[in-house]
């Protein structure tokens, strides 16, 4: 490991995904922050930082993936504790933000709560924000602090690029996903077909009509966060009915809560390729599953915000 010019830069981990941090750390150049994370007899969440952040501009990892509310209790007391000892500028590097999908009242008396946990993150003292494929880019404009989110599809692309799939065609499984669909296919020089669906409650989907060529394709799936698969599993159901030869699946975020493995495992996927802004438990990683590091990435946009450089170059 090449060690990184700059002390004053702290790499600091908390338990959502520790494994992720030391790549990103060793790919810095930089020793993990030295920290615990305990509880109390009674569930109450304790940090001790075991060295001397005075100064320094600290960069904590935390995605608030399940458990979504200890993990970001843990980062509001952490982002206390940083303040309190005088950090310079405190970092909140949040590959999986919790909560994006409450961004919008879409009911009478609904919280906003993707507002609210930003509101929290602020309060406690974060000056800064770096993410990962918000599922609503408006988020950012929650914060008042500077959020650069980078993207995802370039770590995809490159992927499906190196399998040199032939007669390929690219699926957003719905029309909120459609420029996310047309940024891959556009890497893949590839045209995009969506799949028209209704949603008659949450986690349940409706396959309705395919918009776009997709007979005799492979087609890519593509979504931004998969959580119990129902909607990307129907989807590839779908692609098969309708002519497709084959069907493969990416997303950034792998939530996969309740049936998404056996959904996935039993469905017409070949593949699916996830990046590890989620760590997988053990009986998530089936054969099925790739998953791709975001590490690079991450690092470097942490070097570019460090050194003052401009993060808009990693979009590309």
């Amino acid at each position: 490991m090449s060690e990184y010019k700059d002390s004053k830069l702290k790499v600091f981990t908390l338990n959502s995904n520790p494994r992720l941090a030391e790549e990103i750390a060793a790919n810095i150049g930089v020793d993990l922050g030295k920290s615990s994370v305990t509880k109390f007899s009674d569930g109450e969440i304790q940090i001790n930082i075991e060295e001397s952040i005075r100064g320094c501009d600290v960069y904590v990892v935390q995605s608030t993936c399940e458990p979504g509310n200890q993990h970001i209790m843990e980062l509001l007391i952490m982002i206390d504790a940083l303040k309190r000892a005088s950090a310079k500028s405190i970092n909140i590097v949040m590959p999986y933000y919790g909560y994006a999908r409450q961004d919008r009242k879409a009911r009478a008396r609904e919280p906003i709560t993707a507002k609210l946990v930003a509101d929290l993150l602020q309060t406690a003292g974060a000056s800064r924000v770096i993410t990962l494929d918000l599922h609503a880019p408006q988020i950012q404009g929650f914060f008042d602090i500077p959020v650069d989110q980078l993207v995802g599809v370039p770590i995809l692309s490159s992927y499906w690029s190196k399998k040199e799939l032939e007669d390929i065609v690219v699926v957003s499984p719905d029309h909120g996903g459609v420029t996310r669909a047309r940024q891959l296919a556009d890497r893949l020089k590839a045209p995009i077909a969506i799949i028209d669906k209704r949603r008659p409650r949450p986690n349940v989907a409706e396959v309705m009509n395919i918009v776009g060529n997709i007979e005799g394709k492979t087609a890519i799936l593509i979504d931004d966060i998969i959580d119990t698969a129902g909607t990307i599993t129907l989807g590839a159901n779908a692609l098969i009915e309708n002519g497709a030869t084959d069907v493969y699946a990416c997303c950034t975020h792998p939530v996969l809560s309740g049936p998404a493995i056996d959904r996935i495992q039993s469905s017409k996927i070949k593949e699916l390729v996830v990046t590890n802004s989620i760590p997988l438990s053990e009986e998530k990683q089936i054969d099925k599953v790739t998953q791709l590091s975001v590490a690079p990435l991450i690092s470097e946009a942490i070097i570019r915000v460090h050194e003052r450089q401009s993060v808009s170059i990693l979009f590309d």
